[in-house]
């Protein structure tokens, strides 16, 4: 993972041109993390990475990027804007259900399919879940944001946090487990 902490230093020191080189050197990062997302989602999912990208640097603040204090503040934001993303496209296609029956073409030409697709309800259940878990426990909460919306991996995610490997193992089993825990009750 790149340290992109002297960049956002920059930044916040009034370099008008760093939000530009701060997406350059996030981008190519931040597409695959959102690729690697899109690919648990069900088959057929209209958002791209590309798009999803796009969207979260938007609400990040695009060209008028807020202060970050370093790389864990920025990417713990990235992973709520893309997890927010995501949600409101679960919500909208929830919500419709209009034309669900007609066949749905991959906009990106691969025509690949994805193996374990996750429906929009159980998205929308784990969006509560996770809200409960920041409640109770913020740290936890930004582990499964960085896990599982932006798809890094617990080394990569312990970094940003500024926690050990080991320490992002057990806190990644406690959160499961409570997850878990939190999305059978709401089955009921």
């Amino acid at each position: 993972m790149s340290d992109i902490t002297p960049m956002l230093q920059s930044m916040n020191a009034g370099d008008e041109r760093a939000a530009e080189r701060l997406i350059s050197l996030v981008y190519d990062e931040l597409r695959a993390l959102a690729a690697a997302k899109l690919a648990r989602e069900r088959p057929g999912h209209t958002l791209q990475p590309t798009a999803l990208v796009h969207e979260a640097w938007l609400r990040l603040g695009g060209e008028a990027q807020p202060v970050w204090q370093n790389r864990r503040h920025f990417f713990a934001a990235a992973a709520e804007a893309m997890r927010r993303v995501l949600i409101e496209n679960a919500r909208r296609r929830h919500a419709a259900r209009r034309g669900s029956a007609a066949p749905h073409v991959a906009l990106d030409g691969t025509g690949l399919e994805v193996a374990a697709p996750v429906p929009d309800e159980e998205l929308i259940r784990l969006h509560e879940a996770l809200d409960r878990l920041a409640v109770e426990d913020p740290p936890k909460a930004e582990l499964v944001k960085l896990r599982y919306f932006v798809g890094l991996s617990i080394k990569d995610a312990a970094e940003v946090l500024g926690i050990g490997k080991r320490s992002a193992d057990r806190e990644w089993a406690y959160a499961r487990a409570w997850l878990g825990n939190e999305l059978l009750k709401l089955r009921k």
